[in-house]
């Protein structure tokens, strides 16, 4: 028996076990094996075969990629929000390569991709959708693109996007593992599991860990604690975007906004609600403002200096010039991540907050 057919039969047999507390145990196990499996598929697929892979080269301040079923209106979307020019067409697979565009907001410099629309079973490799898939692990943002009359298709794109290895709007575990010549598993937690001990020291061996010290700080599943153990997992925000509003009733809108939680509803052709998307990109990118101030200058605020949520000062320094991290002495620093203002900062490391004033003192 072949590995897709082990894998076939393991997942039958989950669908028909029910989840308690006497059949966890089994479940996390069984789980493990079809992870083990998929991973040595993988392993094996590898540099077999010509492929033909979708690129995303990312430059600004962040990125995000609009994923979708075709004819979602994708490529009217992206030029109501950036400056491209994706070809625009009403039937299906328009697009057939990535298509960027730039949108400027609050001083922000985003690119937005427009990938090919996917399909189900994209994640299998239907209609090219592993090329597809594998290129937006590199976004900071996944933006799914919905038409308000295929509101069907959204588990469908969840699934997709989670069997290639990306968990969207989740954060990463915190578990340390630490390997060990003999003593077999201790597991330590700060929180506590549904996990069972017995259930956390079956999946462990079913990858081969044998002797390891586990310390679990956050409250985790089976699947995410498999998720620590391949290690190969990409945590992503995503925004649901549902398009064509125009064409329903506002009554019908209603009934749908509180279905779809948290969802943007826009029309792309009509460009209502575009301003207030572009506010959730930026938001979901987690930006913050730098000044900078020259020395012996007054600080200018008309154009801030945009970073990540938790930069630190080498980070500055790698956006303003390759050679400034190389050069630099010492920064001083206003707001809020100062103890006093002008604070004298010889660490690199040191973490701005929005707002913060920095002065880059260079060799």
């Amino acid at each position: 028996m072949d590995r897709e057919e082990q894998i076939k039969q393991l997942e039958e047999e989950l669908s028909k076990t029910k989840y308690n507390k006497k059949t966890q145990h089994h479940i996390g196990l069984v789980k493990a094996k079809i992870a083990k499996l998929k991973e040595q598929i993988i392993k094996k697929s590898k540099g077999k075969g010509k492929t033909y892979g979708y690129t995303i080269k990312k430059t600004g301040d962040g990125t995000a990629v609009m994923l979708g079923f075709p004819s979602v209106g994708k490529s009217t979307l992206l030029n109501k929000l950036t400056n491209a020019k994706s070809k625009i067409g009403s039937y299906e697979f328009t697009t057939l390569s990535v298509v960027p565009g730039l949108l400027n907001h609050k001083h922000a410099k985003i690119q937005i991709f427009d990938v090919p629309g996917i399909v189900k079973g994209a994640s299998d490799g239907t209609g090219r959708g592993k090329e597809v898939l594998a290129a937006i692990r590199a976004a900071d943002l996944i933006m799914i693109v919905l038409d308000v009359n295929r509101l069907d298709h959204l588990n469908i794109l969840l699934k997709e996007v989670y069997n290639t290895g990306i968990r969207l709007n989740k954060t990463k575990p915190v578990v340390k593992i630490t390997k060990k010549s003999k003593g077999g598993i201790n597991i330590s937690k700060t929180v506590k599991l549904n996990m069972t001990d017995e259930t956390i020291k079956a999946i462990l061996k079913e990858f081969r860990y044998n002797n390891v010290d586990v310390l679990i700080r956050t409250k985790i599943t089976e699947d995410e604690f498999i998720d620590v153990l391949e290690n190969n997992k990409i945590y992503i925000p995503g925004i649901t975007v549902i398009n064509k509003i125009d064409s329903i009733e506002t009554t019908v809108l209603e009934e749908i906004t509180k279905e779809v939680k948290n969802a943007v509803c826009v029309s792309a052709t009509k460009s209502e609600n575009i301003e207030k998307l572009k506010d959730i990109i930026y938001t979901k990118m987690n930006f913050i403002s730098i000044y900078l101030k020259e020395i012996m200058n007054e600080v200018d605020k008309k154009e801030p200096l945009v970073m990540k949520k938790n930069a630190e000062i080498k980070d500055v320094c790698n956006k303003l010039h390759r050679n400034f991290l190389n050069r630099f002495r010492f920064a001083r620093v206003w707001g809020k991540s100062a103890k006093y203002d002008g604070q004298k900062i010889t660490a690199i490391t040191h973490r701005l907050e929005n707002e913060d004033i920095v002065e880059l003192h260079l060799r």
